[in-house]
């Protein structure tokens, strides 16, 4: 079969820029083969847009192809090192468990990496199997598919297939591979990892390769390296404010899960918050409330001066001078972050333009959610349609006094009624991937082989903003309970 045919046959059209980047960046191998590779959820529209042929992918070529049996034509398997600051220690890392096959050139020109996550062993493993569970690549094409109908930037799953072969855990669980879509997997730890043990050519050499895929504009500028980290802050501060403004947690911030592309990626022990609290922490292995939601912003802070220091010796040949360079740079986040943040809670209570007590307004809210323990989507969801009497705080006096302000706020703008609903309706989801929907669709999935729970799900979570009659149901809270909501890292 020749390359063309190929193309043809399954719309594979890779062009393999990190590849050729110098060797210490990557170990070339190809995924371990599984024993019997079976597709049980495939992205059909995502695949469309890739320019990949989706009949011929949902073949037993298909799932050879997205279980690592068969290698595409045109790609160039490979394993990307890289280190990381995981929970505050600095460590070597690398895909342990990951293979990039090439990047996919669409029709319309665009480059996405395609990674198989639980393709096996590599270099990088550090004694793991390389292998992945069902249930959390499933949460992770859950969670990553949601992220991306929210609006906000995320790697996407392409496709999930099982591998007909038990893993050892605690107990054994079925493996699968999932097939994950990426702007680029350069991290924050890709670059911590060149400044520790690559050159300072071979560093250079990646912020050019960074520059040229993802912020080609800055590679004029005069200090065309301090233009890329100052891109990489904006990027992070515009998507930390996306998590906060949809109750987004991350779960694990480690510096090697910060995505100089701006896109959300790792999702592991990932959960989106039902009752407001700053300190809500979801990680059964985040004791110390490192990851907390309230914490987000100053991880990403921290992250980026972590970037920061792999960049010095790009940023100026004077080292000192160098530091004030990144520090400017760097006190940019929380300006820029707060900026979005408060444009995205004016819109969330359809607030137009810009007025001084704006923030008193918001804080006061977000205090009284947290002290009636209000479930933070459907806070906004029931002051978006005029319902007060839906939420937590209904009948308490503060809250009566604090409608009444923000309806003063209200009129005092020239927009219309109409207009700031239709801000609201926009800014605030109907639906998020509740815990207990996502863990509901998983034990079906896993333990009874049932996907129509997870299918339905992510049929509602495709519009979140619709604020259909079909979403009601999915809008409920779980039953209480005496047990704390908790995940675990997707291995």
């Amino acid at each position: 079969m020749n390359e063309n045919t190929a193309i043809l046959k399954t719309g594979w059209n890779f062009d393999n820029s990190y590849a050729r980047l110098p060797d210490v960046f990557f170990t070339r191998l190809a995924p371990t083969p599984v024993r019997s590779p079976k597709l049980i959820i495939f992205n059909e529209r995502l695949a469309a847009s890739l320019g990949l042929n989706v009949q011929a992918l949902r073949s037993d070529e298909g799932a050879a192809a997205f279980a690592g049996n068969r290698i595409p034509e045109g790609a160039e398997p490979l394993a990307q090192a890289y280190a990381g600051h995981q929970f505050g220690h600095f460590t070597m890392l690398g895909d342990g468990r990951a293979i990039l096959l090439g990047e996919q050139i669409t029709p319309e020109g665009e480059r996405f990496d395609i990674q198989l996550k639980g393709s096996g062993r590599t270099p990088y493993s550090r004694g793991g199997d390389g292998r992945a569970a069902l249930g959390p690549m499933l949460r992770e094409y859950i969670i990553s598919e949601a992220m991306h109908a929210l609006g906000i930037p995320t790697t996407r799953s392409l496709a999930v297939v099982t591998t007909g072969q038990g893993i050892q855990r605690e107990t054994e669980l079925p493996g699968a591979v999932l097939t994950r879509v990426a702007s680029s997997h350069i991290r924050v730890g890709t670059f911590q990892y060149a400044a520790r043990w690559g050159t300072v050519q071979d560093l250079r050499t990646l912020a050019d390769y960074t520059l040229q895929r993802h912020f080609p504009e800055a590679g004029a500028d005069d200090n065309r390296y301090l233009s890329l980290f100052r891109e990489v802050v904006r990027r992070q501060a515009s998507l930390i404010a996306k998590w906060q403004l949809v109750g987004f947690i991350h779960g694990v911030m480690n510096t090697d899960n910060m995505a100089l592309s701006g896109e959300t990626i790792d999702y592991g022990p990932c959960a989106f918050m039902d009752a407001f609290d700053p300190a809500t922490v979801f990680s059964s292995i985040d004791v110390q409330g490192r990851y907390a939601y309230g914490n987000q912003p100053y991880i990403a802070a921290w992250n980026l001066a972590r970037l920061a220091e792999a960049l010095l010796p790009l940023l100026h040949d004077d080292e000192e001078q160098a530091v004030k360079l990144a520090e400017e740079a760097l006190a940019d986040f929380t300006k820029q972050f707060q900026s979005q943040w408060l444009a995205g809670m004016r819109a969330k209570l359809g607030l137009a333009g810009a007025q001084a007590e704006d923030e008193i307004l918001i804080k006061d809210l977000l205090d009284m959610m947290q002290k009636h323990r209000a479930d933070y989507t459907n806070t906004f969801r029931a002051l978006t349609f005029a319902k007060p009497e839906e939420t937590a705080m209904s009948g308490a006096s503060e809250f009566t006094e604090w409608q009444k302000r923000w309806r003063e706020r209200l009129s005092g703008q020239r927009e219309s009624e109409d207009v700031s609903q239709q801000l609201m309706r926009s800014s605030n989801p109907a639906v998020i991937p509740r815990n207990h929907r996502v863990e509901e669709a998983l034990e079906a999935a896993v333990d009874r082989g049932d996907y129509s729970v997870m299918e339905r799900l992510l049929k509602v979570l495709a519009d979140p903003y619709a604020h259909s009659p079909e979403q009601a149901e999915y809008c409920k809270l779980p039953e209480p309970s005496n047990r704390p909501y908790r995940t675990f890292c997707g291995t």
